[in-house]
């Protein structure tokens, strides 16, 4: 079932329907428990945006066959579930999406070859969306930059000293980076305009990255219900993103103590650490970060000719930064 975000897009909407199926189609694996688990994956309820932006702003090309164009939006998709595999290893998550990870029902190893199967998925719908050398390099090259970015995490754990700067690389390189090439690969395949392309490059790198901050923000004032996983999973594993970076700087004192506990955060621990990043101005100031992008974005998207789709990237990145799930 497509997400409603989709359904101010009917458009939009109409080919994520029918891309939903073709996902499934996509993954073959002999191993049916976590095959069925990684098809629970599919249908359990993601927005579907990276392929939807791709959908979008392939309108921004040239008229180009349909089967390339889902091949290339799944290949998009499968790369993103594949990270998102990966990640719940790396975090010990116990939900995606509401749905319990294939790290924690059947163990780390499978996940992570489940993980590595969906990436010969990916290249596979790569290879039936374009045949061009160049165009293959750029998708091998965001591979590398996603992987190196969910490296650059690990070596930031627990790291009271993490810099603004230090977690801007390191979503735009597990986050972003994936939008980015969401855009890209979408006025690659369509024959668009090399000053589309760029435009398309630094619209996906803006979303992303406010985007990432956004889901960083419901960590620390979302519900699990709405956002479909534990909601602090991030400070428990020792990821300190934005509105904790932020409010160190201001309150590092009254931090220091808890966050010195690492694994042995209790409870009251988390939810102390939560009150003080809202009291010292922590999540404000990302909150302010993230609607500066979201404004740098919109200033991109102005940059195109107008027609429908351009109305519509600008509806669906407001809509982004207003969401609370």
């Amino acid at each position: 079932m497509v997400h409603r975000i989709w359904h101010q897009f009917p458009r939009i909407q109409l080919k994520l329907i029918q891309l939903e199926p073709y996902l499934l189609k996509a993954v073959s694996l002999s191993n049916q428990p976590v095959h069925s688990k990684i098809l629970a994956l599919l249908k359990s309820g993601g927005k579907l945006l990276r392929p939807g932006f791709f959908y979008i702003y392939s309108e921004f090309g040239e008229p180009t066959p349909s089967n390339q164009l889902r091949a290339g939006a799944a290949a998009i998709e499968l790369l993103h579930v594949a990270t998102l595999i990966h990640d719940d290893v790396i975090d010990q998550s116990p939900l995606r999406r509401g749905v319990q990870t294939i790290q924690t029902q059947y163990g780390q190893k499978n996940a992570i070859y489940a993980g590595d199967y969906l990436f010969t998925c990916y290249f596979d719908q790569v290879l039936k969306s374009t045949h061009d050398t160049a165009d293959l390099k750029r998708h091998i090259n965001a591979m590398q930059t996603i992987l190196n970015g969910e490296l650059d995490q690990m070596t930031f754990n627990y790291r009271q000293d993490m810099s603004q700067s230090d977690y801007f690389h390191e979503i735009t390189g597990k986050t972003a980076e994936l939008f980015k090439l969401s855009f890209e690969q979408a006025a690659i395949l369509t024959h668009a305009s090399p000053k589309i392309v760029k435009l398309g490059e630094k619209i996906g790198l803006a979303v992303g990255q406010a985007y990432q901050i956004q889901d960083d923000i419901l960590d620390y004032q979302g519900h699990s219900d709405q956002t479909k996983k534990p909601v602090l999973e991030d400070l428990r594993s020792g990821v300190y993103t934005l509105p904790l970076i932020m409010a160190i700087q201001t309150a590092g004192q009254q931090l220091a103590p808890l966050l010195a506990k690492r694994q042995q955060l209790t409870d009251d621990d988390i939810h102390q650490i939560q009150k003080i990043v809202i009291d010292s101005g922590g999540l404000k100031q990302a909150h302010n970060i993230a609607h500066e992008l979201t404004q740098k974005s919109l200033a991109l998207i102005d940059q195109l000719t107008d027609q429908k789709a351009k109305n519509d990237l600008r509806k669906l990145t407001k809509m982004l930064l207003q969401r609370n799930q």
